[in-house]
């Protein structure tokens, strides 16, 4: 413990750590969410976390390769961790707003849903969504 408190609050090694989990509206808090279900955001993505926080002037930078360990889906789109810089070098918060780590995942969920890509994509997601629900219509009456 001793080396980890000698560390600069700087280094990239003391950074705070926020995988896609913890955002995820999909997952319950044993699955590894980590903020209210309804403050929360459907499948959000390591990138979308990235460009949010990059977007209001925090130091971030995304890891592609790492994986939460409680997600026991190996697919590309739940890759991926972010770490963001919420202390200075010399202790002092990095930006006043954001005082602990789940401030940051709180202001994140809240700002993914309004991101471009979000909204181009909730247009199509939407036709897809009323596709599939006619052919579940279609098989439960095959059943009867």
């Amino acid at each position: 413990m001793a080396c980890a408190a000698a560390r600069s609050p700087a280094d990239q090694d003391r950074f705070i750590c926020i995988y896609p989990a913890y955002l995820n509206n999909k997952k319950t808090i044993a699955e590894g969410r980590r903020i209210p279900i309804s403050k929360a955001v459907e499948n959000p993505t390591a990138t979308e976390i990235q460009d949010v926080c990059s977007a209001v002037g925090l130091n971030v930078f995304l890891e592609k390769n790492k994986m939460y360990s409680r997600e026991w889906n190996r697919d590309l789109q739940y890759r991926g961790r972010v770490r963001v810089q919420l202390k200075e070098e010399d202790g002092s918060l990095c930006l006043v707003q954001f005082p602990s780590r789940k401030s940051v995942m709180l202001y994140a969920a809240e700002m993914i849903p309004k991101l471009k890509t979000r909204t181009q994509k909730t247009g199509g997601g939407d036709q897809s969504l009323q596709q599939g629900e006619g052919s579940k219509k279609g098989k439960g009456k095959k059943k009867k």
